[in-house]
């Protein structure tokens, strides 16, 4: 089984690409996390152009996972913007998208309190408009400079708990074949 999983940070070091790799510690052997690294080469979303090659490269990626995990920071109160306009290309043609169907879960870390539980609804909201299977998980990881011990792990058994469940459900429902998830 494979599991896709997007960061919605572009920073080498971001504490989602972290919590992306704290997720891969919790599958199963019979399952690999392949995290996306394209997203900096998506350009603006333009109904006007054909996709251009990063952005088959996303749709292909997305198209060719069992399951998605999103992590995301949140950047005023939202989802960041390349991350959302990824999105956008990601969910044309509308309603036979890459997106349709796909067992999704979001997840999210911030340097502040809340751990982005913001930027976590809207982007569940954004992936169920695109026809994404999401689900109602939430897991926020604040204070995320100290969430982290310096093997990568979370320094939190409950939130280490935590991120184990949503991704054991993410499993579970990326087991269903996609056909019967529409």
């Amino acid at each position: 089984m494979l599991l896709l999983g997007v960061s919605g940070s572009l920073r080498r070091g971001s504490h989602n690409r972290r919590l992306l790799a704290a997720a891969a510690a919790c599958l199963p052997p019979s399952v690999t996390l392949r995290v996306f690294d394209g997203l900096a080469e998506i350009p603006p979303y333009c109904e006007d152009e054909s996709a251009p090659a990063a952005v088959q490269r996303l749709r292909e990626a997305l198209a060719g996972a069992d399951g998605l995990l999103f992590a995301t920071p949140e950047y005023n109160g939202s989802v960041p913007g390349q991350l959302k306009n990824a999105l956008d290309w990601a969910s044309r043609p509308f309603p036979d998208n890459a997106l349709r169907g796909r067992p999704a879960a979001v997840v999210g870390a911030s340097t502040g309190l809340f751990g982005a539980v913001w930027a976590q609804a809207e982007l569940r909201k954004v992936l169920r408009t695109a026809g994404a299977d999401v689900l109602d998980d939430e897991l926020p990881i604040g204070m995320a400079d100290s969430a982290f011990t310096p093997d990568g792990a979370l320094a939190d058994p409950d939130r280490a708990a935590e991120l184990a469940r949503v991704v054991e459900r993410l499993l579970q429902r990326a087991g269903r074949p996609v056909a019967a998830r529409a």
